[in-house]
């Protein structure tokens, strides 16, 4: 399809994978209701790639992202399974019957305070059965979020927020949500916690089904499918339901991209020896399976270890963000994955989603590693060339997989996305006559400012890089995380910690490295040491002792590849 849209299906298969998700959708939609905006750059990213059009019953057109999420009974709080923008599935079904009816409900969820005045905000479905909205300028984000006392955007408390949809402000379609009813969410059992037990959910003819008829749902009405981002939780038993849906995807739509965001919480809670040796063998399974369909595999998380060994989250200069919370880490992650996402997104010259795997995933090397500057710090008065200096001769963006600091490593091929930057700011305005103290300095467009300075910094690596003006939005319900920037997301010395942003600058990379060696070797390691005996509920769950050899050499010669001694291919 020539000049239209290359439609993009979303899956998010887990509950820290809804965290993600909700901030993910969420900033997609505080950008479309800020189009219009006279200062915003128009038309650099294209809302169609994640975004389809509909209508409900009632005529009432609908602009819903392409997803399907899976998650587990009681993580819905108060959101229904089948959303609110089309009519209730129960009332239909009145309607339709003319006989006797009799109606159980269960006991509801308390309605998150900030979901009501939300919905107070935007409208509701009224009694007659239509679905009332303010006006929205381009016809599709949502307005701002306000009240009627206070003309100041709403924000969720960290006390409120139970379940990803406490602060999802997005509209879903019906067929958006499959909910997994055999397992729960809260409470110590039915819990799905294993590998095994989540192949066995798309083995069940019931949810492969379910799957299959959401995916032809959405893919049948694309007229230009480029391929598939799955949203994945890696720590749980999710990272067995992930490695079925990329099996199922790859064997169904042979030659479209599926790029998978293999998700982690935050560091391991010290003492809970089950929940960590679950989660490495979860990991090390999901990783090693999802690589095997995928076309591309990146993990992300804040914890600075995929394996057994404690180590401290990373750490952003000017962020101020509490590990522990899903809320804030999913914020950070979501925020990342709004710029590494951008070739594949963009309105004019995207990269496909095939084409962005294959420059990185040569000889083999189908895990990435991913980083990010949040925000990026470009203070009143720089230029580019001047930010971009402070950084010397280091790695300048914060490690986002859990693969140890990338100073020092090899990068093999990189994808690199700088947005949020000034026009008037990418080049350096020297006086006419004044030598500039940097080859930088000299460059005549932002984007060769930000080529040079990739050829300075990985000379001879493959490198693909974006400059684009539109910033990455970070509006409520976005976490206050930010201790030194100012309203248009400049950092700013002295600024008071917490002060209110809309919308920051951010550096954002995806590099196929050779600190991938080191980590997938210590996965490695730490799998010989366990004593499988002690951990056979993992193993009765659908794990056999053969399986387990077989991921130990799969994860062995997946090492192999990021070897510091690889060459480039010709």
């Amino acid at each position: 399809m020539a000049g239209g849209a290359r439609e993009v299906l979303t899956l998010q298969l887990g509950h820290f994978a809804g965290f993600v998700g909700a901030h993910w959708w969420n900033q997609q939609d505080a950008a479309l209701g800020q189009a219009t905006d006279s200062k915003e750059p128009l038309g650099e990213l294209c809302p169609d790639v994640l975004y389809r059009t509909g209508r409900t019953l009632h005529g009432q057109e609908t602009y819903t992202p392409r997803l399907i999420l899976m998650d587990l009974k009681g993580s819905l709080s108060s959101l229904k399974e089948e959303g609110g923008l089309y009519r209730d599935k129960q009332l239909d079904a009145a309607i339709a019957w003319q006989g006797k009816l009799t109606t159980h409900k269960e006991e509801l969820y308390p309605k998150n305070p900030y979901l009501q005045d939300f919905l107070s905000a935007e409208g509701v479905l009224s009694s007659d059965g239509v679905w009332r909205v303010k006006s929205i300028p381009n016809g599709k984000g949502s307005p701002p979020l306000t009240t009627a006392t206070t003309p100041k955007p709403l924000i969720p408390t960290e006390a409120s927020i139970r379940v990803w949809s406490d602060f999802l402000r997005v509209h879903l379609h019906p067929r958006s949500i499959c909910m997994i009813q055999k397992y729960n969410h809260d409470g110590e059992a039915g819990r799905l916690e294993a590998f095994g037990q989540g192949e066995s959910v798309l083995k069940e003819p019931k949810y492969q089904e379910e799957l299959e008829d959401r995916l032809h749902f959405y893919v049948e009405e694309c007229d230009y499918l480029q391929g598939f981002q799955i949203l994945c939780d890696l720590h749980d038993g999710f990272s067995g339901v992930g490695a079925k849906a990329a099996e199922l995807l790859q064997d169904e739509y042979s030659g479209r991209g599926i790029i998978t965001w293999g998700l982690l919480p935050g560091p391991y809670h010290r003492g809970e020896a089950q929940r960590n040796i679950y989660r490495l063998l979860n990991t090390a399974f999901g990783l090693v399976h999802l690589t095997a369909h995928s076309s591309l595999v990146c993990p992300l998380s804040l914890g600075g270890s995929l394996g057994l060994r404690p180590e401290p989250p990373v750490n952003f200069p000017y962020l101020h963000y509490d590990a522990t919370l899903p809320f804030h880490c999913s914020a950070i992650l979501a925020t990342a994955l709004d710029t590494v996402t951008v070739p594949y997104r963009l309105c004019s010259s995207p990269v496909s989603m095939v084409h962005l795997a294959d420059m990185l995933s040569f000889c083999g090397k189908k895990v990435v590693t991913a980083g990010a500057i949040i925000p990026f710090p470009l203070a009143p008065g720089q230029s580019l060339p001047d930010s971009l200096m402070q950084f010397g001769g280091a790695t300048p963006w914060t490690p986002l997989s859990a693969c140890g600091e990338p100073s020092g490593t090899r990068c093999f091929a990189q994808s690199v996305v700088l947005r949020g930057i000034d026009r008037a700011c990418h080049t350096s305005q020297l006086t006419p006559g004044t030598p500039p103290p940097s080859a930088l300095h000299a460059c005549t467009t932002g984007e060769e400012v930000l080529a040079q300075y990739l050829q300075q910094q990985q000379p001879g690596v493959m490198s693909s890089s974006r400059l684009l003006l539109t910033p990455c939005r970070v509006a409520p319900p976005y976490p206050h995380l930010f201790s030194s920037c100012g309203p248009p997301g400049m950092v700013l010395d002295g600024s008071p910690k917490g002060a209110a942003v809309e919308s920051i600058p951010v550096f954002g990379a995806l590099c196929s490295s050779s600190s991938l060696h080191q980590t997938l070797e210590a996965l490695a390691r730490d799998l010989t040491k366990l004593d499988l005996r002690r951990w056979a509920s993992f193993m009765d769950a659908g794990v056999e002792h053969d399986d387990i050899a077989e991921l130990l050499q799969e994860l062995q010669s997946l090492a192999q590849c990021y070897q510091d001694g690889d060459s480039l291919v010709d």
